[in-house]
């Protein structure tokens, strides 16, 4: 079973990606992180098998968690979720930082399956 630590501080969101990923039968969901610092520590304490990340939260954004992230560890799978679609630096920064794909808000069951299959 692949393990998925999710981080976004919206509970509604964080709720509703635990469902897909809980139900899809492939992947438990071993914790949610409100925040990048939060995700750092976990992904020590937890030790998933993908993180899917909101790029945008307070205190410490998806984009710094997923640098500090890749330096610390190099085959560490990051799936960034954000509402800003496909458009803008941030998108194309997050792919060159190492986010292996991006979920984009709102979301399908899905979307989120064949994205996390893919990794």
């Amino acid at each position: 079973m692949t393990r998925v630590l999710v981080v976004d501080d919206s509970l509604s969101v964080a709720r509703q990606l635990e469902k897909i990923i809980s139900e899809s039968g492939d992947f438990t969901c071993v914790g949610h992180a409100k925040n990048g610092a939060e995700a750092i520590r976990m992904n020590h304490t937890e030790n998933p098998d993908i993180i899917c990340m909101d790029m945008n939260m307070p205190g410490m954004d998806g984009l710094t968690a997923l640098r500090t992230l890749s330096v610390m560890d190099k085959d560490v799978k990051v799936v960034m979720v954000t509402s800003l679609g496909g458009v803008g630096d941030k998108f194309t920064e997050a792919l060159k930082l190492g986010a292996k794909n991006v979920i984009s808000k709102p979301f399908g069951a899905d979307d989120v399956l064949r994205i996390l299959r893919e990794l």
